[in-house]
This record gives C-alpha cells, structure tokens and sequence, in this order.
C-alpha cells in the first residue's frame, strides 16, 4: 500500500513539472554589429524568449561555457535579465577559462582531418532531414554524410535521400537490426581518416565537426572523441526531468582521458565509459576503430541488449592504448524522449546496455578480466554512494542542478537496476538471434545460387 501511495506522490510531481524554454546567449555578441551587448537567441526550432523559466546555454565568441536556469519576469526584456545573470554567475568560470587560453579565435583550430559522418536511421524520415540539414550546414572543410537505413519496413527514408540529399549524402542499407550493425555498415563504407556518429534526433552545431575533429590533428595518440549534447526541447515532463539530472551532458571542461595516466576519481576507468561521452556525438580514428573490429553488433538499439554499442567502443580504444578527449566546444542539440514511457524504457535500456556492454568487452577481450575484477569493489561503493545522493537529495533544475525541484522517481532507478540484472541475458539473446539472421542469409544465399 504504502509502495502504491508512493507511486502515486511521484506521478503526482512528475505531472506537475512545467515546461522550460530553451536559448542560447553569447556574451560576446558576435552578430554583425559593434554592440558591447549580449545577442540572445532562442534555441534551434524554439520561439523567440518571453517571460518564464529559461534554460540558457551561455557562450563566449560562440564556443559554449556553461548552462544556468533564468526566470524572466513578465513584460521584462529577456536578455538583459538573462545576460546580468549569466555575467554574474559565470564570471569565475571565464576568467579561468580565459586564463587558459581557451577563448581564441575558431580559426586557430587546427585544420581538422577527412571526416565522415555516419547517421544510422529507422523510419523517421521528418527527423533525419532536420538532423542532415544542420550536418549540411557545418562549416569543416572536408567531410561526407552516410545515411544507413537499418533494416527498413518502407521506402520513405531512401526516397528522403534520393529526393533531397542525392548528390550530398550517400545512402546505405543494412537489413540487420541494430545500432551497432547499423555503425558497423557505415564504418565499412567511409572513406574519412576519422568517422563521426551522431543520431538521426539532434541538431548539429555549425562548428560540431570541426571541434570534435580537430584534436586528432593535434594528437597522434588520439583514438576518440566525443562533444557536448543538450537539450533541444523542454517542453514536456519527461524532458525537463532527464535534463535536470544531467541530460546527457558530460560538463563544459575539456578533458583528455589517457589509459596511460588513469584518472584518480575514476575507479572502474576504463569501464566507466558512460563518463567519456555518447553515441550522439562522437568519434573515431578510422583505422583505429576498424582494427579493434568496430562496434559489437549483439549491443545497442534495436538488439536484445537494448544499448552500450557506444560505451563497448570506447573501452575498446581505449583499451588498445589510445586516448579519448571530451571536447565541450563540439556541441549536438538533443531531442530528448517526451513521455513518462519513454522514461521507464530509458531508463531499463540504459541498465541493460551498461551490463551488455561490459559481458561484451570481457567475452571479446577476456584479458580484461583481472583489470575489470580488481576494480570492481572500489567501483561499485563510488557507484552506490552516487545513487544514494540521487534518490536523497533528487535533481536540480535544468542548468541549475544545486536546485533540488525535481526529485528523480524511484520507480525508474528501480528499473534501470532491473535492466542491469538482465543485460548480460540481452546480450546473450542479442548474439544467438544475429547467428540466426547471419545464418538466414547465408542459407538463403545458398539457395539463391543454385
């Protein structure tokens, strides 16, 4: 009863949360004129700002340095309310980024390698165009888009690409489900020195590219990269929830993780791959990627496993020696899931792929296993000491996590704990079903030529 009753508290709240615009300010204006002013824009697909809660990304001669929650009062004007919180809540932070040096002009970026652009796709065609128009629109010098429709039911994304995109972005059909396969189909079709991935539901930023692949210029040793991901929408609960306990962003501190160097405050590094990054936005040496056999096809979406395609391909770089660097400037806009179901799906997938993920690594490279165990009791008390400060003190508001408004619902940590207990079945299953499909193929094959 009491179990029923809590239940209930929690919808209760998760109904009440209100939706939240979302923009952007750039202090140092930068929009063709000589003004000292901030411009404020709204974020991409959102309305012009007006009064109510405002999730500001704050950036500094375009490059993003921070996030903050604002309310602005109505009838006042928006960016003058926002712009004097921004100067006054981020003012440390841009000295010491200042300081750094990090606030140079984009052109001093190295040039960035051949990139490709891998976007894996299933029957969301009206996403798909808004996340290519916005990779068509960046401004890398040399990349290419590969599309790979993954195990399609309709024609409507090849006839998107043919329509639209024809002489921009090649087009590639893999008819095994699956993220990973999906990855793999288009890593074996690149011709960059480095393969990007992002998701068919975000937005690129004009410089996402450039940022994310410019540090492999500048380091040999580098072997992956990821970026910044935000929210594109607050407009429903479910989405204003998952942004106030961190989204999927990984902070605005650039950071370079060396197997060599093994960070202190990470104790299961490096199988605490959730830390580096997503699959919306990163990437990969090619060469690199390819000689650790790309991404394992019984994980991710679509697959029994439910995820961790992305997290089985850093640990694999890194495990081979290779550094990854998390860079804050290469920035993707998320749509995030909007409904409470989504959540509960969220929520056991992301169990199920961090359990996936880590039985694939150890099948695929048992000698990881004595690295993996003598981390694994240090590990799991930082683990549990983060989950108890979760589910006590709840999340913030989004950008404003010190804000405890938004409690994170028991019955979802419930679920993500599930989903953990059943991963390594998933993966288990995930592998047997793709001997079965390979198997299909073959014998059909066979078939086929006599």
């Amino acid at each position: 009863m009491a179990r029923s009753a809590r239940a209930r508290e929690e919808i209760r709240r998760f109904l009440d949360i209100g939706a939240v615009q979302v923009a952007e300010l750039d202090l140092d204006g930068r929009d063709g004129d000589d003004s000292d002013e901030a411009v404020l824009r709204p974020g991409p697909g959102s309305p012009p700002v007006t009064h109510g809660e405002v999730f500001v990304l704050v950036r500094r001669g375009g490059r993003p340095v921070g996030t903050l929650l604002g309310r602005v009062p109505e009838g006042a004007d928006a960016r003058v309310v926002l712009e004097a919180r921004a100067r006054a809540e981020c003012a440390p932070l841009l000295s010491a980024r200042a300081e750094a040096g990090e606030f140079g002009e984009p052109g001093e970026l190295r040039e960035p390698p051949y990139t490709s652009v891998v976007v894996a796709t299933r029957e969301r065609a009206g996403q798909l165009a808004r996340a290519l128009d916005s990779l068509l629109a960046q401004d890398h010098p040399r990349f290419e888009i590969v599309v790979v429709d993954n195990a399609p039911v309709t024609d409507e994304t090849r006839e998107l690409i043919e329509r639209k995109y024809a002489e921009r972005v090649r087009y590639v059909c893999e008819r095994v489900p699956g993220l990973a396969v999906a990855h793999n189909a288009g890593l074996a079709a690149v011709r960059g020195e480095v393969v990007a991935f992002t998701d068919d539901d975000v937005v690129a930023d004009p410089r996402w590219l450039t940022e994310l692949t410019a540090p492999f210029t500048a380091d040999a040793g580098l072997g992956c990269a990821t970026g910044l991901i935000l929210p594109a929408r607050l407009t429903t609960p479910a989405q204003v929830l998952l942004e106030s306990h961190g989204g999927f962003a990984k902070g605005f501190t650039p950071r370079t993780y060396d197997p060599a160097r093994p960070p202190g405050d990470e104790p299961l590094f490096p199988f605490t791959a959730g830390r580096f990054g997503s699959g919306a936005n990163m990437a990969f040496r090619t060469e690199v990627l390819r000689s650790v056999g790309g991404f394992d096809p019984a994980t991710g979406a679509g697959t029994a496993a439910r995820g961790g395609d992305d997290l089985y391909g850093f640990v694999r770089v890194l495990a081979q020696g290779h550094r990854l660097r998390y860079t804050p400037s290469a920035l993707v806009w998320h749509h995030h899931r909007e409904t409470w179901r989504d959540l509960e799906t969220q929520a056991y997938g992301y169990g199920a792929g961090l359990t996936a993920y880590l039985t694939a690594v150890l099948v695929n490279r048992p000698a990881l296993l004595p690295a993996f165990l003598a981390r694994l009791p240090r590990g799991l008390a930082h683990a549990r000491t983060l989950t108890a400060v979760r589910e006590t003190e709840g999340g913030g508001a989004p950008g404003d996590h010190d804000v405890r408004t938004h409690p994170w619902p028991r019955r979802l940590s419930r679920l993500q704990r599930r989903g953990m207990l059943y991963g390594p079945v998933g993966y288990v299953r995930a592998r047997r079903a793709l001997r079965a499909t390979v198997g299909a193929k073959v014998r059909g094959t066979l078939r086929g030529a006599r």
